[in-house]
């Protein structure tokens, strides 16, 4: 009688391209599939080791000679917002939250467009039409919601129908990973991407969650460099995470041996049932 075992998760890398965050910089990913019955314990042990999730991917950086990306996350309860924090939260105090399934519209898609134009036009998502949007956001094989921030007195017309801002958010068994956020660059002196952070640290506090994941913090990227002014920030490094008391402290310097081998990657990484993992890095 023939017995077919379970097959483990396979680990792949990606073909360096430039780095968007570093100048001159060429980055790659180690990644693998987030599919079947345990997709969502595999997201929760993953995300712990530094892994973000896109659609149904889960990836994390791993440059040839680069470790400047680093997964950062929010401990809950040792975040105490700062008065311009505090400032932030009662300037949008206005706005209304609406958590639902993952499921796409025409005007969380204006509003993105939106976003994009004003922030990012020369990024990855600069061409991504409403069916690749609607991938982004409804793709997803575990628990996410759609957190939408509205202002209720918005006038009919408006082409965002009333939305400031929106964020795709998991639900993890330790805390809530914010995917990706977007929102209505005509609002600038509302911080309003500020405000969606202290807002899911106040949704964490709530359900019991001891952290907020943010993404990835990235020393000498002035795109990233946001996320080290939350107290209670902490960061993976080599390993495991420790509280980045002194920012200053990381360098986004290049070094031949600052990155394991992707066998040797592969193998520290902790899968929820323990089972052997595989690897294929052509």
């Amino acid at each position: 009688m023939r017995h077919t075992l379970p097959l483990a998760p396979q680990f792949y890398v990606t073909a360096p391209q430039p780095c968007p965050y570093l100048e001159g910089r060429m980055e790659r990913k180690l990644f693998t599939a987030l599919q079947g019955d345990s997709a969502e314990k595999l997201n929760d042990a993953l995300s712990k080791q530094g892994f973000r999730r896109s659609q149904n991917v889960l990836y994390r950086p791993s440059c040839a000679d680069c470790s400047a990306c680093l997964s950062a996350r929010i401990a809950v309860d040792r975040f105490t917002p700062t008065k311009s924090q505090r400032r932030v939260t009662r300037r949008n105090s206005f706005l209304e939250r609406r958590a639902s399934a993952p499921w796409a519209t025409e005007e969380q898609f204006a509003l993105f467009r939106d976003y994009l134009d004003s922030r990012h036009a020369t990024g990855g998502m600069a061409d991504m039409d409403l069916f690749e949007f609607a991938a982004m956001i409804e793709e997803t094989p575990i628990r996410s919601r759609l957190i939408e921030y509205s202002d209720p007195a918005a006038p009919r017309d408006d082409a965002h129908g009333g939305l400031e801002a929106v964020c795709l958010t998991d639900v993890l068994d330790d805390g809530l990973s914010m995917v990706y956020s977007f929102f209505d660059p005509d609002l600038m002196r509302n911080s309003l991407g500020t405000y969606v952070i202290l807002d899911h640290i106040a949704l964490a506090r709530g359900m019991g969650l001891p952290y907020v994941y943010l993404g990835y913090w990235v020393p000498g990227s002035p795109k990233m460099g946001y996320k080290a002014r939350y107290s209670g920030l902490e960061i993976y490094h080599q390993g495991q995470w420790q509280r980045l008391d002194d920012p200053d402290g990381f360098s986004a310097d290049t070094h031949p041996l600052s990155v394991a081998p992707i066998a040797e990657q592969v193998a520290r990484i902790n899968l929820p049932d323990s089972r052997p993992t595989g690897r294929d890095d052509r």
